[in-house]
């Protein structure tokens, strides 16, 4: 198996088996990505080839800072945000609801198969699964999720805050089923 510098070399070059073999190493990883910002595996597929061409399109601006594997994560967060921003208008939430979240409750999460949580996560909302993504699973702060996403912080803390009481919902009723 090739290095990541020895498949973007390749790749640079136009070596069509080195791109088969990049692609083939970070698709499932990326698919994962694609998924938990989709609301179908058919949705999902479509972000992970959108993703891939823009990766293609766009290797020379690698620039060798941090991970390649980062740098293609980066890549298909925003081409699943760019996809589903013109799809979606985000309903703003009071900032009331921020603060009801539980987190003894967030533990239940815990006790729930991985497949649960991302088929809960899907469920929600595209603007709420968004955020929620980008904050908890992604690492961004409420400031980077504004400013990508061109809302205010504001939206982005209550998006969060909706999204974390309706999987709170969520989680309790398959406990309690």
């Amino acid at each position: 198996m090739l290095s990541d510098s020895d498949l973007l070399k390749g790749c640079l070059q136009g070596d069509r088996k080195i791109q088969e073999m990049l692609y083939k190493k970070f698709s499932p990883k990326m698919y994962s990505v694609c998924l938990r910002y989709s609301n179908s595996s058919d949705d999902a597929r479509d972000l992970l080839q959108e993703g891939f061409i823009k990766v293609f399109r766009n290797l020379e601006k690698f620039r060798g800072e941090g991970s390649f594997e980062g740098w293609m994560r980066r890549i298909f967060v925003n081409t699943a945000i760019e996809h589903f921003r013109r799809a979606v208008t985000l309903q703003s939430v009071t900032e009331t609801h921020e603060n009801t979240f539980e987190d003894r409750e967030w533990n239940a999460f815990e006790n729930l198969a991985e497949k649960d949580i991302l088929n809960m996560i899907r469920e929600l909302s595209p603007g709420y699964r968004q955020v929620f993504n980008m904050y908890v699973v992604e690492g961004y702060s409420h400031r980077e999720i504004a400013d990508i996403m061109g809302i205010s912080e504001g939206t982005s803390k209550s998006q969060l805050a909706r999204a974390k009481v309706i999987l709170q919902k969520m989680v309790a009723d398959k406990l309690n089923n």
